[in-house]
């Protein structure tokens, strides 16, 4: 099978790419890597000379602009970047018959669940943020291009991404833990925002074996909720994060209306998982914390060594 990445620069572009080339079905060649200077959400058109050039079978849309906050800002931009290229991309797939899987998110959702249940596939998204509902958009202009194509749609809904290559919430979490031990403060993180933390190698792993089954069983169509099981706080993940450690840093619980932002986060915004192609669930996010540990600490050496 040859599979395509865009975004291959990106968090979960890099997962991708590294789990592509260990699975058996990408052949010896392995997978296309498609970064910015090949794929810009800015010049999507750029698509057409490279299914042309590359010719993949399926290619998996990890590109987008993820800034929250900046969308909020500039939500035509969000929009444009977010919503029309992939349609644009989407579109140019389908009428060449090449399978899509499209990214997407738990923002598309509303946040005003309250039963305590995580939302599921066929919920109705209603998003409050302009990220949101960019990647609403997406998600609708590729089921719009698809909907008359030769190729399946796979839409892949996750949250709290975290992972290589650093610069997430872990990362940022010591850091502020350092700021406020040096202080002689607590650590303050918000505990109003419930979500299920997610490890980028997990789900780029989950996604490849949903590429695998589809294989196998000819589809792997339709909408999917891949996240790491459970959910938890910001302040919950943080203090897990530190337990880990082995810190005993103290943590102040605050409302995320504490720190005020462009956009609206989702108080609630936990996805109920799907199960994968061979019936089981990611592993719970405490599991794929401590799976993470060994290059989080490798990558803050490196950080501490430039």
């Amino acid at each position: 099978m040859r599979v395509a990445v865009t975004g291959a620069g990106g968090r979960l572009g890099r997962a991708l790419i590294a789990a592509l080339e260990d699975a058996p079905f990408t052949g010896p060649a392995g997978p296309t890597a498609w970064t910015r200077a090949d794929f810009d959400l800015d010049f999507p058109a750029g698509i057409v000379p490279l299914l042309e050039r590359d010719r993949p079978e399926v290619v998996i849309n990890a590109a987008a602009w993820t800034d929250v906050d900046g969308c909020a800002r500039n939500p035509s931009l969000a929009g444009a970047r977010n919503a029309d290229a992939v349609g644009v991309l989407a579109g140019a797939a389908a009428v060449a018959g090449v399978d899509l899987i499209q990214i997407s998110t738990n923002e598309v959702f509303d946040s005003r669940r309250t039963d305590g249940r995580g939302y599921a596939p066929d919920d109705l998204p209603d998003p409050i943020n302009a990220y949101g509902a960019s990647k609403l958009g997406g998600e609708l202009a590729a089921r719009r291009a698809f909907a008359g194509g030769r190729g399946q749609l796979a839409i892949v809904r996750t949250s709290w991404l975290y992972g290589p290559p650093g610069n997430d919430f872990p990362q940022k979490i010591l850091a502020a833990a350092d700021r406020a031990r040096d202080a002689g403060q607590p650590l303050r993180v918000v505990a109003d925002e419930i979500g299920s933390p997610t490890f980028s190698e997990d789900l780029a792993e989950a996604i490849v074996g949903l590429l695998w089954a589809g294989d196998i069983r000819g589809t792997h169509d339709g909408i999917h909720h891949i996240v790491n099981t459970g959910h938890t706080s910001r302040a919950g993940w943080a203090r897990e994060l530190l337990r880990q450690l082995g810190r005993d840093d103290p943590i102040e619980e605050v409302p995320a209306s504490t720190w005020p932002r462009a956009s609206t986060p989702l108080l609630w915004g936990v996805l109920a998982p799907t199960p994968l192609p061979d019936g089981e669930l990611m592993p719970t996010w405490q599991v794929a914390l401590a799976h993470y540990l060994p290059t989080l600490r490798r990558q803050l050496v490196e950080a501490g060594a430039r």
